[in-house]
């Protein structure tokens, strides 16, 4: 766990090497992708940490209101419809948490306008339709997150 250091050189290179390492995680945004497709949460995945993102995943609303409470992500991309607890139920928790009442969240919805304002009445600042554009994503995050 520990290495020897030699000298008073390999110390400050081993500092400057371990607060490098915290500066760049520090800056990482953090995003909390929640759909109860596995498959799609896995893509959102690759495409985000693949554009410097911190991303986690919860596969109900149940385990998002838990995720964000415990990780406090810089935004929320929130499908719908799920079992357990769906979207709108679990943006409704989430907003009741004093800490995380200015996170974004971003409906994701296949139900075209159908959700669009309930969505909104919860307190979901986006409502977007599936099939989302993969390549419009990262912008999306980016416009939230900045």
């Amino acid at each position: 766990m520990f290495g020897i250091l030699h000298n008073r050189n390999d110390f400050c290179l081993s500092h400057s090497r371990s607060l490098r390492g915290r500066r760049m995680s520090a800056m990482r945004k953090t995003v909390l992708v929640v759909d109860d497709f596995r498959d799609t949460r896995k893509l959102v995945k690759l495409l985000l940490e693949k554009n410097g993102y911190e991303v986690l995943e919860a596969s109900d609303g149940y385990d998002a209101v838990k995720q964000a409470v415990k990780s406090r992500p810089d935004l929320i991309l929130m499908d719908v419809a799920m079992p357990v607890m769906d979207g709108i139920q679990a943006t409704q928790a989430i907003r009741q948490h004093f800490d995380l009442s200015e996170v974004p969240i971003v409906a994701v919805t296949a139900y075209g306008d159908f959700y669009n304002d309930r969505a909104r009445d919860v307190g979901c600042n986006d409502v977007i339709q599936k099939p989302v554009e993969i390549a419009q994503l990262p912008l999306l995050v980016e416009s939230y997150v900045q």
